[in-house]
C-alpha cells in the first residue's frame, strides 16, 4: 500500500520546490526577496474588463452553471480576434472552445487523444505541461531542439525515422516559455508541410502572441494554408490582458481535435464562471490600447534587466518576445547547474529566478528571469546581482552611473 500511484510515479519531484522553500525561509528571516521566478503578471487587469465583470456578476442569472465549451459570445469574440490579428477565419461553433487557461486545455486534449505508449515530440526545454500533460496521459515523450529553425526540422525527420511507434503529435510554443524564441511564418510553412506529410498533429501554444518587442510580430500556425487539417492552437487571456488569475483560454483549429477536447471537458467541468467569460468578451472586443501599454511595459522592463545585467558583466541576450529573459549561467558558476546557482543568487543577491532544469534537462545551463516587478525593483535586483557577481573578484564593481550609461 505504500507504493506510489502509477501516474504519480511518472512525475518527478517538482524542480522548483527546493528554490521555493529557500525563498520562503529567506522571507521568514526578514530578507527582502525580489521574486523574478514565476511568470505571474503583476499589473492589474484593465478597468473596463473589471467593470464588465462587476456589472455581470450583479445579475443572479449568471450565477448558474455555464457551459464547458464556453458561451457563444466568447467563442465568436475569439474567432473575431483571429480574423483581425491573423486573417484566419474560424467557425465559432466547431473550431473554437473556451478553456480554463491554455494549460488546462492542453492537458485535457492530451488525455483525449493519447493512448498509452504513444510517442509525442516536445521541445526541450519547454513549459512543463507540454511534456507532462502527455506523460500523465501515458505517452512516451521524445525531446527535440527548442529553436524554430533547421535544427528542429532535421530532428523531427530523425524522430519520425527512429521512433516506434511513429509520433502522433508535436508541441510548439513561440514566443516560447522559457527560451523567448520567436518563430516566423516560413518556419511554420515547413513545419506544416512536414506534419501533413507524416500525419502528425501540431499543438501550438500561442499564449505569448501579443508580447513582442520588435518588427518580428509572432504569427499563428493557422495562417499556413492547410494547417487547420492537423493543428490546434492554444491562446490565453492571462498575459495579454493581465488576467492570469481569471483562468480563461482557448483552443482553436482542427474540428476533430476541438470536438475531442469538448467531449473530454463535458465530463470534467461546466466552464469558467459566466461573468468571467462575459468580461473576456469585453477584453477581446473592447479598446485594445491596454495591449500596447502592456507590451511597452514589458519592453521597458526587459531593457532594465538586459542592459543592466550586461553592464554588470552577465552576458544576457535580449529576448524578442515573451515576458522572460533566458539567461545563460555565467561561466564562473556554470559547473553548479541551474538549481544551485538559483539558490546562490537567492542567498547572495536576494533575487529569485527559475532554474532552467525545471523546463527540461537541456535547460540546466540557464535560468529564467521574469519581468514581473516594477522598474524600481528591477533596478534594485540589477544592483544586487551586480554586487554579487563582482564580490571577491578582481573586477571593479561598476557604479550606478556606469550601469545607467551602458543601459541608455
Amino acid at each position: 500500500m505504500a507504493e506510489e500511484f502509477h501516474r504519480i510515479r511518472r512525475l518527478p519531484p517538482y524542480v522548483f520546490a527546493s528554490v521555493n522553500a529557500a525563498k520562503a525561509r529567506a522571507r521568514a528571516a526578514g530578507d527582502d526577496i525580489i521574486d523574478l521566478g514565476m511568470g505571474n503578471p503583476d499589473s492589474p487587469t484593465p478597468p473596463h474588463i473589471v467593470a464588465k465583470l462587476v456589472e455581470t456578476v450583479a445579475d443572479p442569472r449568471t450565477h448558474r452553471y455555464s457551459t464547458s465549451k464556453g458561451i457563444p459570445g466568447l467563442r465568436r469574440a475569439l474567432a473575431g480576434y483571429y480574423e483581425r490579428r491573423f486573417d484566419v477565419k474560424l467557425d465559432p461553433e466547431n473550431e473554437v472552445i473556451v478553456t480554463l487557461g491554455s494549460k488546462e486545455g492542453l492537458a485535457n486534449l492530451a488525455n483525449a487523444i493519447t493512448s498509452p505508449g504513444d510517442t509525442i515530440l516536445v521541445p526541450n526545454p519547454s513549459y512543463p505541461i507540454h511534456q507532462f500533460g502527455f506523460i500523465i496521459a501515458g505517452a512516451a515523450v521524445r525531446s527535440i531542439p527548442a529553436t524554430p529553425d533547421e535544427e528542429m526540422l532535421h530532428a523531427l525527420e530523425r524522430a519520425v525515422k527512429h521512433s516506434v511507434p511513429k509520433p502522433t503529435a508535436l508541441i510548439v510554443n513561440f514566443p516560447s516559455n522559457p527560451t523567448s524564441y520567436v518563430a516566423d511564418l516560413d518556419f511554420y510553412k515547413d513545419l506544416v508541410a512536414f506534419a501533413r506529410k507524416h500525419e502528425i498533429f501540431i499543438l501550438s501554444d500561442l499564449a505569448y502572441a501579443e508580447i513582442y518587442f520588435g518588427d518580428k510580430i509572432p504569427p499563428s500556425v493557422l495562417q499556413v494554408p492547410g494547417a487547420k487539417d492537423i493543428t490546434v492552437e492554444f491562446t490565453s487571456m492571462s498575459k495579454t490582458y493581465s488576467m492570469a488569475g481569471w483562468r480563461v483560454g482557448f483552443a482553436a483549429g482542427n474540428p476533430r481535435l476541438i470536438n475531442a477536447l469538448a467531449r473530454m471537458k463535458s465530463y470534467l467541468d461546466y466552464g469558467a464562471f459566466t461573468p468571467i467569460q462575459v468580461a473576456a468578451v469585453a477584453a477581446l472586443n473592447g479598446p485594445q490600447e491596454c495591449v500596447q501599454q502592456m507590451r511597452d511595459l514589458y519592453r521597458e522592463r526587459r531593457d532594465v534587466i538586459v542592459r543592466g545585467l550586461n553592464a554588470a558583466g552577465w552576458d544576457m541576450p535580449s529576448p524578442e518576445g515573451s515576458m522572460f529573459a533566458w539567461a545563460p549561467i555565467p561561466p564562473r558558476y556554470a559547473h553548479m547547474g541551474s538549481v544551485e546557482f538559483s539558490k546562490l543568487l537567492l542567498d547572495r543577491a536576494k533575487v529569485a529566478v527559475a532554474p532552467g532544469i525545471g523546463f527540461g534537462e537541456h535547460g540546466d545551463t540557464h535560468v529564467r528571469i521574469g519581468f514581473v516587478e516594477n522598474t524600481h525593483r528591477l533596478r534594485q535586483a540589477v544592483r544586487n546581482i551586480r554586487n554579487f557577481l563582482h564580490a571577491d573578484s578582481n573586477i571593479a564593481i561598476p557604479t550606478d552611473e556606469e550601469v545607467q550609461e551602458f543601459s541608455a
